[in-house]
C-alpha cells in the first residue's frame, strides 16, 4: 500500500463507528472501542537470514517514519506509547484495554495522537522472529492510551 493509500485507510477507519462487538472485516479487525488494520504486511521470514531480517526492518522502519511524518503535517508531533507493561499485565493475564491489549503482542512502541475523540496510532511489529513485520494503525477511544501510565504505576 503506498503512503497516499494508508492516509485514506487511516482517515476510512477515524470515520468508521467502533461495533459492539469484536469481529474481522477485510479493512479491520474491531470490537468494541478500537480498530486495528494492516497497513503494510511483510513476507514471513522462515528461512530468512539475519541480513535478511535486518533489511525488512529498515524498510518497514522506512515506511513507518514516512508515515509519522505526513501525520504529524496533520497533527503536529505524536506521542509515543511504549507498550512493554501492557505486554507484562497480559503475560501475567491481567486485563488491558482494547486495542493495546492486542498490540502489545506484535508491537513494542506507537507512536500517537488524540484527533476528535480519538486516539489514532502507528508501529511496526512482529508477532515472533520468523513472522512477517507489519505496519499497524490502531484507533481507539481518546483515553484508552492514559491507561498505559496506570498500567505502568500500577505494574
Amino acid at each position: 500500500m503506498r503512503l497516499d493509500e494508508q492516509l485514506n485507510a487511516i482517515d476510512l477507519l477515524c470515520l468508521r463507528p467502533f461495533p459492539a462487538e469484536r469481529g474481522r472485516s477485510a479493512l479491520a479487525e474491531s470490537g468494541p472501542g478500537f480498530h486495528i488494520a494492516g497497513l503494510r504486511v511483510g513476507d514471513a521470514l522462515w528461512d530468512a537470514d539475519l541480513t535478511e531480517v535486518a533489511e525488512a526492518e529498515e524498510e518497514f522502519d522506512a515506511g513507518l517514519t514516512a508515515l509519522v511524518q505526513a501525520l504529524s503535517l496533520r497533527w503536529g508531533a505524536p506521542e509515543t506509547v511504549d507498550l512493554a507493561a501492557c505486554l507484562e499485565r497480559t503475560a501475567r493475564g491481567l486485563p488491558v484495554r482494547p486495542p493495546l491489549d492486542t498490540l502489545c503482542g506484535y508491537v513494542p512502541r506507537m507512536h500517537g495522537w488524540r484527533v476528535r475523540g480519538r486516539w489514532i496510532g502507528v508501529g511496526v511489529g512482529q508477532g515472533g522472529r520468523e513472522l512477517p513485520f507489519q505496519l499497524l494503525v490502531a484507533v481507539g477511544e481518546e483515553d484508552v492510551v492514559d491507561t498505559v501510565d496506570a498500567v505502568d504505576r500500577a505494574g
